[in-house]
C-alpha cells in the first residue's frame, strides 16, 4: 500500500468533492495521507488537525509556511502549541524558506524558520521542509539553521526536492530524509532523477504535493494523492525494483519518520 507523505487535502480546490478524493485514493492503494496543514494561512491547520481527527486514513501537520511567516503572532504561536498537542498532529510544517517568491521578508522568514525548529525539538517532533531559492543560498541558510536549532537531535524530511544530489547528501547527514513528488515524472527533470537513482531507498518519501505538480500523464489538472502511485513508478525504474517495493520501503520510512501506526493499529 501507497504512503502520501505531503499532500494539501484540505485546500479549498477540494472543497466539493473531497470525500470522492479520498475514496479515489484508497482505491488506488494509498492508505494513509498527511495532510499538510501549512500553506493556507494559519487556520487551514485547524483544517488539517479536524481532517485527521475524524478520517482515520489521514495524519496531519501545524506550522507557518515561509510565504505567511510574516503573519506570526503571539496569538498565532499559541495556537500552533495547541494543534501541536492533538494526537493525530504528528510534525512540524511545511516550514522553511522560500528565497523565490519572497513573499515574506527573509529575515522573518529565518526567524520563523528558526522558531518553528526549536519548538519542534522541544516537543520531540519532526519536522516537513520547504525550500526553495533561484541560488544555493536558500539552501545554504536552511541547513545552517536546522542545525544550529535542531543540535542534532531532530529528523525531517525535504519535501518536493528539486534541489542536487550534493545538497541532498548533505541534508541526510544532518538527519533529513528526502521526499520526491510528481517533479520528478517531469520531462525536464532529467538531473532530478539521476539524484533520485543515486540516494538511497531507505531514506527517501514520495509524496503528491496535491492540489499541485500533477505527474505527467496528468499534467495541467488538479493533483491529488491517488496519483501517488505514478511518482513511485518512476522512482522504481530509477531503482530498477518492483513499484510494490517502493510502496513498501516509501511508506515504512514515512512511518517511521512521522511514527505513525500500521493501518488498521490503534493509535490514540
Amino acid at each position: 500500500m501507497w504512503l502520501d507523505s505531503h499532500c494539501h487535502i484540505t485546500a479549498d480546490r477540494f472543497a466539493e468533492d473531497r470525500a470522492e478524493v479520498l475514496q479515489r485514493a484508497t482505491a488506488a492503494g494509498v492508505d494513509t495521507l498527511l495532510a499538510i496543514g501549512s500553506g493556507y494561512g494559519l487556520k487551514g491547520n485547524a483544517d488539517a488537525a479536524r481532517l485527521a481527527r475524524d478520517d482515520a486514513r489521514v495524519f496531519a501537520t501545524a506550522g507557518v509556511h515561509p510565504h505567511e511567516a510574516s503573519e506570526l503572532d503571539d496569538e498565532g504561536r499559541a495556537a500552533l502549541r495547541g494543534w501541536l498537542a492533538e494526537p493525530r498532529v504528528v510534525a512540524v510544517g511545511e516550514c522553511g524558506l522560500d528565497y523565490h517568491y519572497m513573499n515574506s521578508p527573509l529575515d522573518v522568514q529565518r526567524k520563523v524558520f528558526a522558531e518553528q525548529v526549536a519548538l519542534a525539538r522541544e516537543l520531540d517532533l519532526p519536522v516537513s521542509i520547504h525550500v526553495r531559492g533561484d541560488d544555493p543560498s536558500a539552501y545554504d541558510e536552511l541547513l545552517e539553521i536546522w542545525l544550529a536549532e535542531g543540535r542534532g537531535e531532530l529528523e525531517g524530511v525535504l519535501h518536493c526536492y528539486t534541489g542536487t544530489l550534493e545538497f541532498a547528501r548533505r541534508g541526510l547527514d544532518a538527519g533529513l530524509r528526502v521526499s520526491f513528488s510528481g517533479i520528478l515524472s517531469f520531462k525536464k527533470s532529467g538531473a532530478l532523477r539521476e539524484a533520485a537513482r543515486a540516494l538511497p531507498l531507505d531514506q527517501l518519501l514520495i509524496e503528491t504535493d496535491a492540489p499541485f505538480l500533477a505527474p505527467e500523464g496528468h499534467r495541467g489538472k488538479r493533483n491529488e494523492p491517488a496519483w501517488v502511485p505514478v511518482v513511485g513508478a518512476v522512482l522504481a525504474a530509477l531503482h530498477g525494483v518492483d513499484p510494490e517495493q517502493i510502496a513498501a520501503v516509501t511508506a515504512r520510512n514515512a512511518r517511521a519518520l512521522f511514527r505513525l501506526p500500521e493501518p488498521g493499529a490503534a493509535d490514540g
